[in-house]
């Protein structure tokens, strides 16, 4: 079978960010058995050596400069750029295009720079208005790349055409659809995020989310009816795209679009990046993991720095927190100078950060889809505590089941959960040995792999 992969993340090395490891290790598994032909952009810090190892996990690889970039000499046979600047922020946009939102720059400028701001705001919301399709995705599309995805299309060079993550919907024409299966592996639902983010409080911008929130629904549905099928990453967000895709829309008693199959695909995890814990540390250590540029995860950090750990040490003097994760803003970084928070922004290896943990906290209150940072944890057998959105997807409170992690949403259920499991070294012993056993037995890349091969044979 011949695929052609779409994705505006350069997705190696898979380190920086949940689309990135998402993208490469389904991209891996497929190209074994499979002729992968993988359309991407670069971004200025990726490397020729990282080029050369990406093209030899493909059939074909073309590399195209970001549209935002200007022009530079190129760098072998690939382009420039990856990562889309903003565009304004009438929009929040994907950061790492599926980890989650990350919140505009504020105005540096005086009187002149916050009018210039005011009329740009203006301007791309009138765009996004009138064009349908956010700017966001608007200032990442490449025409180039579009270029060389129609000619392989056009010629019948491909079975297939998989867009990892729906900002590359842009390049899937609806017409496609009756040539060659069309998926979109969209991780969650931006309508349905920015929805959460006004109902729980934490939009940075409520009128600016308002105002989008009807054209989100817009926009999602009219790129929905583009595909074959729909891959989401857990139950819930595939229950949120159904309600917001049905009752299709009908005109003169007709369907006006396509509502595709919606398929549940999650996430998985390296076993060889994290290994399982040799020992249990024990003592009173926590860590929170994740990319620290991340409107969800900023918003975790700060909670648990600021909230949860100030009567946990009240309890337990000693009790301290590891923030782990790359691009710490400047928020973040200021954690690090209250009593028991530190703050080591990216690092080699996560797991080996997970092991010294006691307890591992996913304390997210945004952001939908089944979460790496909680599955590592579990695969390196740190237990964890999380709340509902940190444990979307994941059968974890027992039940007929062992009980592998700790449910929590409130301060105080934070505190009293982490306490019982800084008490309880058996508790601890056996949410790590469960959640570990989970892990493997259904969430390996090569058991997610699977699992999209099969969606791509039909």
């Amino acid at each position: 079978m011949k695929i052609l992969m779409l994705s505006s993340t350069f997705p190696y090395p898979p380190s920086r960010g949940g689309t990135q490891v998402r993208t490469f290790n389904l991209l891996q598994y497929l190209s074994r058995r499979h002729d992968l032909i993988l359309g991407t952009v670069r971004s200025p810090d990726v490397t020729d050596s990282q080029i050369d190892a990406l093209r030899q996990q493909v059939t074909e690889l073309a590399v195209f400069p970001n549209p935002q970039v200007p022009p530079q000499p190129p760098l072998g046979k690939g382009g420039l750029r990856l990562d889309p600047e903003p565009d304004g922020d009438f929009l929040p946009r994907p950061l790492n295009q599926g980890e989650g939102f990350f919140p505009p720059p504020l105005n540096q400028g005086g009187t002149e720079g916050g009018f210039s701001e005011i009329i740009g705001k203006f301007h791309r919301f009138s765009r996004f208005l009138l064009s349908g399709t956010p700017p966001n995705v608007l200032s990442s599309y490449s025409q180039a790349m579009q270029n060389w995805a129609d000619e392989l299309v056009t010629a019948g060079k491909c079975d297939a055409v998989t867009c990892e993550h729906s900002v590359n919907e842009i390049y899937v024409r609806p017409e496609w659809r009756q040539k060659v299966l069309t998926v979109a592996n969209i991780h969650s639902s931006v309508w349905g995020t920015c929805r959460e983010m006004l109902a729980t409080g934490t939009s940075e911008k409520p009128l600016r989310d308002r105002l989008n929130l009807p054209l989100l629904a817009r926009y999602e549905k009219r790129y929905c009816s583009k595909f074959s099928r729909i891959v989401a990453t857990t139950s819930t967000d595939r229950e949120q795209l159904l309600e917001l895709l049905s009752p299709p829309v009908r005109v003169r008693g007709k369907q006006d679009f396509f509502v595709p199959p919606i398929d549940v695909i999650p996430n998985g995890v390296d076993l060889t990046e994290f290994p399982y814990r040799s020992i249990d540390p024990g003592g009173h250590t926590l860590i929170f993991a994740g990319a620290m540029n991340n409107l969800p995860n900023i918003d975790a950090a700060r909670f648990l720095s600021l909230q949860i750990l100030p009567p946990l040490q009240q309890r337990y003097p000693d009790a301290s927190l590891t923030l782990v994760g790359a691009s710490p803003v400047p928020e973040v970084l200021a954690l690090g100078k209250l009593p028991g928070i530190q703050v080591v922004g990216r690092v080699q290896r996560v797991a080996e950060y997970l092991h010294q943990a006691a307890v591992c906290v996913v304390p997210m209150r945004i952001g939908f889809g089944i979460k790496n940072k909680t599955l590592e944890a579990m695969a390196a057998g740190t237990p964890v505590v999380g709340s509902d959105r940190g444990l979307e997807g994941l059968a974890v409170d027992g039940g007929p089941q062992p009980r592998r992690a700790l449910r929590a949403n409130k301060v105080q259920e934070y505190v009293e959960t982490i306490a019982s499991l800084f008490e309880n070294q058996q508790l601890r012993q056996d949410l790590s040995a469960s959640a570990r056993s989970l892990v493997e037995s259904q969430y390996t890349w090569d058991i997610i792999g699977r699992q999209y091969d099969r969606l791509l044979q039909f």
